[in-house]
């Protein structure tokens, strides 16, 4: 168990056999014997790995382990190997981490992820996933104003949401998969503008609403770009703020929309068009306008702050007060120094440590 646990941590930290050798002053040969459990790191040992791989000793004895399974990786470029073990290393801490503080805090906040009953069995046009998204919103008690934070709504109701720092190229684009029995995980980037963050979470959702509805011959990434767009912009909100047909829209119109919505100048253009709110002529127009002057690529308007999850860091300062947990076991929790979790505890939180 210890051997696994320092190769995730080393994963984790993005780290060779070579390099953490060095770091703590042994062979690489050594770090290798202690993954593969040949021998058991002594105590002194055991200090020096979780101050280089940034873990506390704690990490080397935790009995909680998951597996991610049924793993996707939305796709912008292939990720190295080495990214995609550091992603996932990350990603199944913080996953055992949860799974820690549902035996400590055990009731009804870790819901079970379950779609409604009553949505349509069988889509065999794009058109039909406009329902399906109201009909969804409508299921959740959302309404149909804009979602002030996306990365709550899917944790009340049971797809946990993790994020990553993510790779250097910034290739990775998000991913899904399933654990601990067939909960859904979505994985986003910490340091994204939040319209992207919030289209991808919402296209993961698409995916889990849409599958196994769709006809034959209806490709299911389309489906569930087209549930995000109208998961996040619902038809007849737009309709009363747009008009439901215009000759033109104004950039600048669309940036004040992005705020109201966290969703892309681009994102909201193609939801128009999904719309029919602009004809066929014009979106073309207001697509050569941006190619032509290099504003396809670029975000428009004010970036949007990424979201967070509050969740899990809620339930932690829950398990304090009520005397659950210590202040040892909640800086575990929550990766970070207990000299740092007892600094916020007195309102003195360093600022990365409060995000």
């Amino acid at each position: 168990m210890i051997g696994n646990r320092i190769e995730r941590a080393r994963h984790a930290a993005g780290l060779s056999l070579r390099a953490l050798a060095e770091q703590i002053g042994l062979s690489a040969m050594a770090i290798s014997k202690y993954e593969r459990e040949e021998v058991t790191p002594g105590s002194d040992v055991l200090l020096r790995l979780a101050r280089a791989l940034g873990v506390r000793v704690e990490y080397f004895f935790r009995t909680e382990e998951v597996e991610l399974k049924q793993v996707e990786y939305r796709k912008r470029g292939e990720l190295k190997a080495a990214d995609k073990k550091k992603i996932h290393a990350d990603v199944e801490d913080q996953l055992e981490r949860w799974l820690k503080l549902e035996e400590v805090l055990p009731g009804d906040w870790s819901q079970e992820f379950a779609l409604p009953k009553g949505l349509t069995g069988h889509i065999s046009s794009l058109e039909q996933i406009e329902e399906l998204a109201l009909a969804l919103r409508d299921a959740w008690q959302l309404g149909h104003n804009p979602i002030l934070d996306l990365i709550d709504t899917l944790e009340e109701h049971g797809i946990r949401v993790i994020t990553v720092v993510g790779d250097e190229d910034d290739i990775f684009d998000g991913l899904s998969a399933t654990c601990c029995g067939g909960m859904p995980v979505v994985v986003v980037g910490s340091r994204w503008p939040g319209d992207r963050q919030r289209f991808t979470l919402a296209h993961e959702l698409g995916h889990l609403v849409v599958h196994g509805r769709l006809n034959e011959g209806i490709d299911e990434e389309k489906a569930a770009n087209r549930f995000a767009g109208a998961f996040l912009a619902p038809r007849d909100a737009l309709f009363k703020t747009l008009g439901s047909k215009r000759k033109l829209l104004e950039l600048q119109e669309l940036i004040l929309l992005k705020a109201e919505y966290g969703m892309s100048v681009q994102g909201l253009l193609y939801r128009a068009g999904d719309l029919n709110i602009l004809s066929q002529n014009a979106r073309k127009q207001m697509w050569g306008f941006l190619r032509r002057n290099g504003l396809y690529d670029k975000e428009l308007g004010d970036p949007l702050p990424p979201e967070q999850t509050r969740l899990f860091k809620q339930r932690i300062y829950r398990a304090l007060a009520e005397g659950l947990i210590g202040d040892s076991k909640a800086a575990e929790l929550l990766g970070m120094p207990l000299i740092e979790l007892r600094k916020c505890r007195h309102m003195e939180c360093p600022s990365h440590a409060a995000d």
